[in-house]
């Protein structure tokens, strides 16, 4: 394997359990009651899963909600529109921090 990332591992996510079964099958109940149409429909939920997994950078999740959001009827805009609300909220995120930043700058220059 030439790479971290096996795009085959995906389909293997279901043996999570293989090792703890209860706290597995706990897992997947939860998930599954959360992605089912509620206040968001399935595909509101699958383009926030989509911006969340390129947040936090998941290969497999990015793959999984591609997927996810062209079966739901979402198109590209709309899956591109979710990664750039994504990006600003992690950018807007790492620029709020500077206020920590000044403010120890501050104290130290007093």
């Amino acid at each position: 394997m030439g790479h971290y990332f096996d795009t085959s591992d995906l389909a293997k996510f279901g043996n999570i359990s293989r090792v703890n079964k209860e706290l597995g099958d706990k897992y997947f109940d939860y998930y599954n009651s959360v992605m089912k149409a509620g206040a968001l429909s399935e595909r509101e939920k699958a383009l926030i899963a989509l911006a969340v997994a390129h947040a936090q950078k998941c290969p497999y999740c990015i793959d999984a909600y591609t997927s996810a959001c062209l079966e739901k009827g979402a198109d590209e805009e709309q899956m591109s529109e979710a990664v750039h609300v994504a990006s600003a909220m992690v950018a807007g995120i790492t620029l709020v921090h500077s206020v920590q930043m000044q403010n120890k700058i501050d104290k130290l220059s007093i």
